[in-house]
């Protein structure tokens, strides 16, 4: 895997990049902060391709100032309609509780593995150092010298170790996935239990047709038995008629003796 596998990473708070790391000239920078401005403030994973390249975001829920948010309170809600619509400057949303996105940008066929666990290294580095603290109130660009260094590190560390943080991106992925396993069993009960219905529909209109059509048998074949006793009478009435002629004939009429 070579050296420019990862090409440009961030992190930012809200929209505002904090630091950033690449040894590399491009228009892919701009192309990251336009996806930034577009990302869900929601705690996620999202990976965007562009000639050639995948821009792979971590999507934190983040931290906080230590500001007296307490539940309920007008600035409580000042703050969660903030957060939801982060459209607003970026000096407001750096005064609230705020989402936390991490960002590289690697060679397409790299995969996406080892650009995702690069993130998951970076979130868990930088949380420890600066969840809550310094990161909540830092202005655009201001990490650069501190933590710029950490993201080259980390960066050719991935490059160069590309199976190792694969497996073990592999097994934090199934940890994570528990719960959404759990959902999914409960989805897919559920989802049964609404295949069941659908069939007990079924079962009850097949009932349904099954004794309509056995009412339709029956009128059906009470109609051929009245048509066959038709018949019948008319060959009876025929033949009766026929004997009637052959006796008034023999007889010469009703005069018979």
């Amino acid at each position: 895997m070579g050296q420019q596998s990862l090409i440009y990473s961030f992190v930012a708070r809200g929209t505002v990049v904090l630091a950033e790391f690449t040894e590399f000239t491009g228009n892919f920078t701009s192309i990251a902060a336009q996806c930034l401005q577009k990302l869900p403030a929601s705690n996620n994973k999202f990976t965007y391709n562009c000639d050639g390249h995948t821009f792979n975001y971590l999507v934190d829920n983040g931290f906080s100032k230590d500001l007296p948010l307490l539940p309920l309170s007008p600035l409580w809600f000042l703050s969660f309609f903030l957060v939801v619509f982060r459209r607003s400057t970026d000096l407001c949303l750096s005064l609230f509780v705020l989402f936390v996105p991490y960002c590289v940008v690697a060679v397409e066929s790299i995969g996406r593995q080892v650009p995702i666990a690069f993130l998951e290294r970076i979130k868990e580095d930088f949380t420890k150092r600066y969840g809550g603290g310094k990161a909540a109130t830092a202005v655009a660009q201001s990490l650069n010298k501190e933590y710029g260094p950490k993201l080259k590190e980390q960066m050719q560390y991935c490059v160069d170790n590309p199976e190792e943080v694969s497996k073990l991106a592999k097994v934090k992925a199934q940890v994570s996935e528990v719960k959404g396993v759990m959902m999914d069993n409960i989805e897919k009960v559920l989802d049964r239990g609404e295949k069941i219905e659908l069939l007990v529909d079924k079962t009850e209109n097949l009932r349904s047709q099954a004794q309509d059509f056995r009412q339709q048998g029956t009128k059906m074949r009470r109609k051929m038995w009245l048509q066959n006793m038709k018949i019948k009478l008319i060959v009876l009435g025929i033949i009766i008629a026929l004997i009637l002629i052959i006796v008034l004939s023999v007889c010469g009429g009703f005069k018979c003796h």
